[in-house]
């Protein structure tokens, strides 16, 4: 099967800003395999080879199936990119048409073994690393969903994971892509556990890292399926790594199902949104107990007031 490899190649002050609302069109044309091709840091040394080189240009990549609509789609992605000159964001957009296995696997280059925290280190499949006694590891194969731990969101979320789990508790993970944080909360000593994500695919590579990483999936619920759709169970942890813009628009189904004890894990989010989560939680009678920051990306730990 030929794909369509959609290029956007951008110039803006603010680059988080620039990927965050880039991948966020991509991901709402449903795009699969996005790649965002911006600096990063490089791994700790020791931890993956240093091999990671500056791009010559920033970009987000993604890809779709080549059909009869996707000449239209293309265009209707151009529309929206070049919308984003009103926030000083400049696109031009490139498409090539690629095979399958060309694609599959166009994103290993950039996903080294990663260290999160002195406890936790994210291996691919690929990669070879012999853990040191204590060590919890994460061998993931991200495949088409989002979700390698190497981006500031996801780091940040496993860092607040280590801190915040306690054993025997709850966890429901909304937007699961990979599965990386619901398998850092299982070696973590999390119960029960639902994951959900509104892309099939993600849900089904979820269910293959869960596996791959020795988590009985006895102890675990997955549903391609929006939060509004899910029963308002009570949950000790909640994990939310999506964009601000729809944290903001989910903030009254994560208190739902928020126990009254209960702690949330928000990223995904860059730092011009937070006045945006602060209003959502006051509405909602939920407030913020730690802000974690990084590279102008935001976690937030969030409880119900008191």
């Amino acid at each position: 099967m030929k794909f369509r490899k959609i290029i956007a190649r951008f110039q803006a002050d603010n680059i988080e800003l620039a990927e965050e609302v880039i991948c966020h069109i991509f991901f709402s044309f449903n795009l699969k395999g996005v790649i965002c091709e911006v600096p990063i840091p490089e791994p700790d040394e020791g931890f993956g080879t240093r091999t990671l080189n500056t791009p010559e240009h920033n970009s987000i990549i993604g890809y779709l199936p080549d059909t009869d609509d996707s000449d239209l789609m293309i265009s209707q992605i151009k529309d929206r990119l070049a919308g984003l000159s009103d926030i000083n964001v400049q696109v031009n957009v490139l498409s090539e048409r690629v095979d399958e296995k060309d694609w599959a696997h166009a994103w290993k280059e950039y996903f080294n073994v990663t260290r999160i925290t002195d406890k936790i280190l994210v291996k691919p499949e690929w990669k070879e690393y012999t853990p040191a006694p204590g060590e919890i590891i994460i061998h993931i194969d991200p495949g088409m969903a989002f979700g390698t731990g190497t981006h500031p969101t996801t780091s940040m979320c496993l860092e607040l994971l280590e801190e915040y789990v306690q054993p025997g508790k709850t966890l429901l993970d909304v937007g699961c892509g990979s599965g990386i944080l619901m398998i850092g909360a299982a070696k973590l000593g999390v119960s029960a556990m639902t994951g959900i994500d509104v892309d099939p695919m993600a849900v089904d590579i979820t269910r293959q890292n869960l596996q791959k990483n020795d988590i009985s999936l006895d102890r675990v619920k997955l549903g391609a399926v929006t939060l509004d759709k899910t029963p308002a169970t009570k949950y000790d942890l909640i994990c939310a790594n999506i964009i601000a813009q729809v944290i903001v628009s989910i903030m009254p189904d994560i208190a739902a199902r928020l126990a009254q004890d209960g702690t949330a894990i928000l990223s995904g989010i860059i730092e011009e949104r937070v006045p945006d989560i602060y209003a959502a939680l006051d509405a909602e009678n939920l407030e913020c107990v730690k802000k974690h920051t990084r590279q102008e990306w935001v976690a937030l730990v969030v409880c119900r007031k008191n």
